[in-house]
């Protein structure tokens, strides 16, 4: 088959390939050169090869009126809407291996908000110094504008011009490895953003358009073309630029098993050797998908859906499904990773969600107390700090860095940031007004929000000024912060990570309305026992003797109290 993308193949030739099926004919054109005109193939396919120079800018003419950016452009100059430049991909030398899955302290961050590609390497050391192990990029690839938050990209294989160059990108990758951090990258395969995705102009069986999705026509992945296209797409980012993993958006809107398991054996086939980590965003709750050969974890939004409960009170929308019996649902969720294993929805209307995950080890899951969806979807961003007590935002916070499932930070965080983050966008004109009239109607199911006045101080997505409001500003306490974080993450790595491999719960108990107490068996057969209580009301655990980590007295108000028991 057909490698999307330009191939160099020797001698200053390059050859190039588009897949237009409702097209007759297709020419490739260079800046300032000769038209060359492309030479129909079977299933769709037009190739031509052309003696072309390393940064010549290409585009594909299809009428004398449209002329079409690469869809799998290596590097854009000048925007989605602009041309191609054809790109060298020098293979990424393995001499970093990566790291065992069970060390992972995930730190997802917005490359745009940290300054590009060389502003967040500038940062990577002082990650690894508070015991990060692991960078997750936010979607990196172009975008519409100067300023996205991530998923509206529409180039899939070209790093974003307002981030840096692609150059510049691997220099972000390799300054992770020297530092020993594993760098992963977030991609998004279930939509293209709604501008400047030209595929419909001549490729409309890239789409499914009687399968619905909030973007539109599902992308049609059983075909082999478009299967092909993201599984190119994933190996570049692990093969050309050497990211240790990837984690896959909303795979829900996918809706296709079979092309989810054959990408992760084929990535995993490609990458021998190499720790390579595979992570799913998967709304279905779908176990079947984890384990050996298939995707290392799942975000669990069902364990930041029941803490954000527990710490706010909040019931809105989707949280109605954790609101009543919190504890005890946080309770399942420690001891069997999902809370919805094909339990009804009520926020779904009964629609019945999820599959059992007991049979899985906790590093299947990845948890969290905020990250870009939970802070970036709320209406005006706010992060725990502004909504729940400095006590019980540090209690859940040695919850999620002291057991044994995968913890994930979300910028900021380490710094007790107040700073909201906003969803954002850069778009113009009729789509602006639509998007910021849709971002506004989302929250009318909030009560905050029901009115249509107290709508109208929803952010505009577009404006400058909420890309500027998101920039992460440390709070006032911000080294006793990371001097928090410092301490529960040496603590991690040496009494908790030795033991992940191997572990499982042994239960998990309910002590009141809003404190719960779990025990695991390591790996190693020591048993960890933890302690939770985010209500008022003391409650009394089964252990009683000095605790390894503790904030508050354990069982009292707002406390958490961790135990290790040697084998």
């Amino acid at each position: 088959m057909t490698a999307w993308g330009p191939t160099d193949i020797g001698n200053g030739q390059w050859r190039f390939a588009l897949w237009a099926p409702d097209r007759d004919s297709v020419s490739l054109e260079i800046e300032d050169e000769e038209i060359w005109p492309m030479d129909p193939a079977d299933d769709g396919w037009f190739r031509v090869d052309a003696k072309v120079s390393e940064g010549s800018h290409y585009r594909f003419r299809l009428a004398p009126d449209l002329a079409v950016p690469d869809p799998a452009s290596r590097r854009q100059s000048g925007g989605i809407h602009g041309w191609s430049v054809v790109t060298a991909q020098p293979a990424y030398d393995a001499g970093w291996m990566g790291r065992p899955w069970e060390e992972a302290v995930i730190y997802e961050l917005h490359v745009g908000l940290c300054g590009g590609f060389a502003g967040v390497a500038d940062r990577l050391a002082g990650l690894a110094a508070i015991g990060v192990t692991a960078i997750e990029l936010m979607p990196v690839n172009a975008f519409s504008g100067a300023r996205n938050w991530g998923y509206d990209g529409v180039l899939p294989f070209a790093p974003a011009e307002a981030y840096g160059s692609p150059a510049e990108l691997r220099a972000l990758v390799e300054a992770a490895h020297d530092l020993g951090l594993m760098i992963f990258l977030d991609v998004v395969y279930n939509h293209f953003g709604p501008d400047g995705n030209y595929l419909g102009a001549y490729a409309q069986p890239f789409f499914h358009p009687e399968r619905h999705t909030p973007w539109g026509g599902a992308i049609a992945v059983d075909r082999p073309q478009v299967a092909a296209f993201f599984r190119e797409n994933a190996l570049m980012w692990l093969h050309d630029y050497g990211f240790d993993g990837l984690r896959f958006d909303a795979v829900h809107a996918i809706g296709d098993d079979a092309f989810l398991d054959a990408l992760a054996h084929d990535l995993r086939a490609a990458t021998p050797g190499r720790h390579i980590h595979l992570m799913l965003e998967n709304e279905r709750n779908d176990a079947e998908r984890l384990g050996p050969g298939r995707y290392n974890a799942q975000w669990n939004d069902d364990f930041h859906n029941v803490i954000h409960v527990l710490l706010t009170s909040e019931r809105d929308a989707y949280y109605e499904d954790f609101a009543e019996r919190p504890a005890e649902r946080l309770a399942r969720c420690l001891a069997e990773g999902f809370i919805y294993q094909g339990d009804p929805s009520p926020h779904q209307q009964g629609k019945h969600r999820g599959t059992p995950s007991a049979h899985l080890p906790p590093s299947a899951f990845i948890s969290f107390l905020q990250n870009h969806d939970q802070t970036g979807n709320r209406a005006m961003g706010e992060r725990l700090t502004s909504l729940t007590s400095p006590e019980r935002l540090k209690a859940a916070t040695v919850l999620l860095l002291l057991m044994p499932q995968i913890p994930l930070l979300f910028m900021g965080e380490e710094s007790g940031a107040t700073s909201p983050f906003l969803f954002f966008t850069d778009f113009h004109d009729e789509l602006a007004d639509a998007v910021r009239e849709g971002r506004r109607r989302e929250f009318k199911g909030f009560t905050a929000f029901a009115s249509e006045e107290a709508r109208a101080h929803i952010p505009d997505p577009n404006a400058p000024a909420t890309f500027d409001m998101a920039r992460v500003v440390e709070g006032p306490d911000a080294a006793e912060w990371r001097s928090f974080y410092k301490t529960l993450l040496t603590l991690r790595h040496q009494v908790i990570v030795p033991g992940i491999a191997g572990a499982h719960a042994l239960e998990a108990t309910v002590l009141s309305g809003s404190a719960v107490q779990a025990v695991w068996r390591l790996g190693d057969g020591r048993l960890l026992s933890i302690l939770l209580n985010l209500g008022e009301l003391a409650v009394e655990g089964s252990r009683r003797e000095q605790p390894i980590f503790a904030v508050g007295t354990p069982g009292g108000s707002a406390s958490c109290a961790v135990w290790i028991d040697l084998p």
